[in-house]
């Protein structure tokens, strides 16, 4: 183009109005918020973990990146955002340039489930869908309060959530929230870096592993030949699983999937089986394997 624009279809004008109308979403949490309140239409980039999550965001129309922190910052401005949405800590040297071409920048840093809720309530309120926002909100404190009420009477199991291998991490705080509503006992300090001999004494019930970016591919067998864990009750009872990435990774409504697998996990006998489980009994899916997302 004449002007130095390159002619992408997330390079056209978008109507203009008082809330951002060209949205960046280096988050995968926000581009399901934004999916899960029907704005989708105002992202115009947003990462390759976006589109594991929501694969409309695929469709041609956006611009793709490979992930936040790899993306250069020429990228991002190419697609002429008015907000970027971002976890935070984000590439100093990058945020700077975005403030610096006068985009606003809204950083992501939940630990609890009640910080998602203000997440989704703010995300929702800047393109002003505040009350589809309520509405999901409650939907998933339901949610969560149903599958409680289901688990209160059984018994609780003792167990292990991993978001990491090596060096092995504990998941993250609200994960550990999931896990004492879907009735179990969260074993360890969530998202904390933990030995493998301190859990094999401890001898988990269930072990559940939802390694970052890796999907539903983590190689169960093996982590628990290499770390010695084939004594545990877990492995004894074929009770050790993989949850995929983004059910558990992703703060946001899609947890409420992630909570269900956690149930059948840990109380199969009442919660039965979900498709974004995988038991040690199965075969590891091969790399590139496509997955289809749970809705």
């Amino acid at each position: 183009m004449p002007d130095g624009t390159v002619p992408f279809p997330y390079n056209v004008e978008m109507p203009g109005a008082h809330s951002p109308r060209r949205i960046a979403c280096l988050q995968p949490s926000a581009t399901v918020i934004l999916a899960s309140v029907g704005e989708l239409e105002r992202v115009v980039a947003c990462t390759k973990y976006c589109a594991d999550v929501v694969p409309e965001v695929a469709d041609g129309n956006r611009l793709i990146v490979h992930d936040s922190w790899t993306s250069k910052t020429s990228e991002i401005l190419a697609a002429r955002p008015d907000l970027v949405i971002a976890a935070v800590p984000y590439q100093e040297a990058a945020l700077t340039e975005i403030l610096k071409a006068g985009i606003r920048f809204f950083g992501l840093a939940p630990r609890t489930l009640a910080d998602i809720y203000t997440d989704i309530a703010m995300i929702a309120g800047i393109v002003d869908a505040s009350a589809r926002a309520e509405q999901i909100i409650a939907d998933m404190k339901d949610a969560i309060e149903g599958i409680r009420q289901q688990a209160v009477s059984l018994q609780r199991k003792r167990v292990f959530c991993e978001e990491w291998g090596k060096p092995l991490i504990t998941s993250q705080p609200w994960v550990a929230e999931l896990v004492d509503a879907a009735g179990g006992e969260f074993m360890g300090t969530p998202g904390k870096q933990v030995l493998a001999e301190t859990i094999l004494e401890r001898d988990p019930e269930v072990v559940i592993a939802a390694w970052c970016g890796a999907g539903n591919r983590v190689p169960l067998s093996k982590i628990v030949h290499d770390r010695g864990w084939g004594g545990t009750s877990a492995a004894r009872n074929s009770q050790v699983y993989c949850i995929s990435d983004e059910l558990l990774n992703t703060p946001a409504p899609t947890l409420i999937q992630g909570l269900r697998a956690l149930a059948a996990a840990i109380h199969p006998e009442t919660f039965g089986t979900h498709p974004g489980l995988r038991s040690i009994a199965q075969v590891t899916p091969a790399r590139g394997t496509a997955t289809q997302p749970v809705v």
